[in-house]
């Protein structure tokens, strides 16, 4: 008999809480505050923080934290604006950190 194999999920580094799925990964080549980071399309289980703008390596964007619902870790953060227009594509989109996240059970 086949084993059933669920989605891929990534989880906090903290307490193992699902934070994102595999297939939502539309980029690992993104550099965050601490090495590599990912871009995903959503995010489950966060809590979003206060809006900011920052200069980031593209250049200006409105973007809030994100923390994990569970036990508070900021995980990377969520595109609220960007204010070029090559850059759009990433509004509503999460970075998670790679050093933030872990791969569960696969």
């Amino acid at each position: 008999m086949a084993d059933l194999v669920g989605p891929r999920l990534y989880s906090c580094c903290n307490c193992r809480n699902h934070v994102s799925l595999h297939d939502d990964i539309i980029s690992k080549a993104f550099q965050g505050r601490h090495g590599r980071a990912f871009l995903f399309s959503h995010a489950m289980n966060v809590v979003v923080g206060t809006k900011e703008d920052r200069h980031l390596l593209t250049g200006l964007h409105t973007v809030a934290d994100i923390h994990c619902g569970d036990c508070r870790e900021v995980l990377g953060w969520k595109y609220e604006r960007a204010y070029e227009a090559s850059q759009k594509y990433k509004e509503g989109k999460f970075i998670f950190e790679k050093s933030k996240i872990v791969k569960e059970d696969w």
